[in-house]
């Protein structure tokens, strides 16, 4: 592989081609002055926010693929931790009232289009991962967790009516 054939660095619109290619709908939005693209998987909305500037002005060194869900009521203690402990790549955190699962993608260095796919694939199989492991807990500690696990499932079917609405409306804006 050739310094040619390598991706240095990432802009949206690439990374919005590569999420479409692989079959993500995908919409192109913007939150406090930063770009980002929404998409789903599983019914599961997330975002993939852009990091670290490169040379170019709108390329970056890297990105971060998020899913946020809010929660209700309290989550069983070490929850975040057990699944850090447990999987590797994504990492799980609880900020404020929400469950924030992230995966860091770097391409700082060069790296291949086959490298973007397959990070993504992995991100995909994280997500139904993530969401296997909320309903594993949900029931192994019943109430309240059941109650964090239907505020997910809650935000899934919200997030992925947006996300399918904002891609409609960009689709026809496009046509147009």
């Amino acid at each position: 592989m050739t310094e040619s054939t390598l991706i240095l660095d990432v802009n949206a619109e690439r990374l919005q081609a590569l999420l479409q290619s692989v079959g993500y709908r995908v919409t192109l939005s913007e939150q406090n002055g930063m770009v980002q693209l929404l998409s789903a998987s599983q019914g599961v909305g997330f975002a993939a926010r852009m990091g670290n500037p490169a040379q170019q002005d709108g390329h970056y060194l890297d990105y971060t693929l998020s899913c946020a869900l809010r929660v209700q009521g309290e989550l069983p203690a070490g929850l975040a931790e057990r699944w850090n402990v447990e999987k590797r790549f994504a990492r799980l955190s609880v900020q404020g009232v929400f469950l924030v699962l992230e995966l860091d993608v770097i391409v700082a260095g060069g790296v291949s289009e086959s490298y973007l796919r397959a990070t993504t694939e992995l991100w995909d199989r994280l997500l139904q991962e993530f969401l296997l492991f909320l309903r594993a807990n949900a029931s192994a500690e019943h109430g309240e967790a059941g109650q964090a696990v239907q505020a997910e499932q809650q935000t899934e079917q919200q997030t992925e009516q947006q996300t399918e609405q904002q891609a409609d409306a960009a689709e026809t804006a496009a046509v147009a």
